[in-house]
């Protein structure tokens, strides 16, 4: 009789794992739903979009871009939990998003370990300091010395609380000595408009703004990374420029529902890691200093669990406390 339960469950099984690779082999047979945390037109929507059509590409199927921002990534990222667990829903993951906002804020409507199932990393950058042209500075000395001289005066934007762009004007102020107001917005993209008018004085950004930079409508000062970015090797970096020890270098990638099936991860995983190959997907993305990456699901999640306790302690080392 043992046997017989035995057998019935083995046979069971074996039907399970048959069924499941079946779906992941006829998948996808439907449009694929991309959530962005963010507002259209900023860095990492960009550089979703350039994957999300690679992606379409070699899937053979539409891949939408869903852009869900607010809350700090919160909006986009829960909504992304709450999807079925079918392959037909993927999220932009950041450091932000699975990381820092473990620490930014007392609860949060989603567990960023718990709730996803990690896919790949798809990229690194670092962030840019940039200033209205018509603050009187040419250099990151010259913005602190400005600053000390109006304490509690001058302003930064970022994604809002808890984000890396929050963050990284914190750790600015606290190794610099300097007191800076922080204004949130959406995303950069809605900052823009404040910052080219001089309503907000700077921001740290990930690359999306180095075209105004460019055409003289703001000035790039500084990158965060520990070394100068290979597209702007002209550039120098905070640590150089009169802020030692500042560094900061943000990830993205890409996650699915807890839940989702394996096969069908196996195969995202595969085809983020070719499309991070691409020549013409690398140019695209290191033209603005970011650095595309394709990893294993076990060592994205590895770096989640990693970063989010160095990220905790960088949030209090600057001062953040949680909401």
């Amino acid at each position: 009789m043992k046997l017989t339960v035995l057998a019935t469950r083995i046979v069971g099984c074996v039907f399970a794992v048959l069924a499941l690779s079946a779906h992941a082999q006829k998948y996808p047979n439907k449009p694929i739903n991309f959530i962005v945390p963010y507002p259209p037109g900023g860095i990492a929507d960009t550089y979703a979009r350039a994957l999300g059509q690679r992606l379409s590409d070699r899937l053979g199927q539409p891949v939408i871009m869903d852009n869900k921002p607010g809350g700090s990534l919160i909006v986009g990222t829960q909504a992304a939990a709450k999807a079925a667990p079918d392959g037909y829903t993927l999220l932009l993951a950041s450091v932000s998003s699975l990381a820092i906002n473990t620490s930014a804020f007392k609860t949060l409507p989603y567990d960023p370990v718990k709730d996803f199932a990690p896919v790949s990393l798809a990229f690194y950058t670092p962030l840019y300091l940039m200033v209205n042209p018509n603050l009187p500075v040419k250099s990151v000395k010259d913005l602190v010395a400005l600053a000390k001289s109006q304490p509690g005066k001058m302003s930064f934007a970022s994604l809002g609380h808890g984000t890396s762009l929050h963050l990284a004007g914190e750790m600015f102020k606290n190794l610099a000595g300097i007191d800076l107001l922080h204004v949130p917005f959406k995303g950069t993209t809605t900052a823009l408009p404040d910052l080219l008018e001089g309503r907000v004085d700077m921001i740290f950004d990930g690359g999306a703004f180095l075209p105004h930079a460019a055409a003289g409508k703001l000035r790039l000062l500084g990158v965060t990374s520990p070394v100068r970015a290979s597209a702007l090797p002209q550039v120098a970096t905070m640590a150089e420029s009169g802020v030692p020890g500042y560094d900061l270098v943000i990830w993205f990638g890409v996650v699915a529902p807890a839940g989702t099936p394996r096969a069908i991860v196996d195969r995202l995983t595969a085809e983020i890691n070719e499309i991070a190959k691409e020549p013409g997907y690398k140019e695209r993305l290191t033209s603005s200093g970011a650095e595309p990456i394709g990893t294993t699901p076990e060592a994205f999640s590895q770096l989640i669990a990693k970063d989010t306790p160095k990220w905790g302690k960088l949030l209090r080392d600057a001062g953040i406390q949680p909401r």
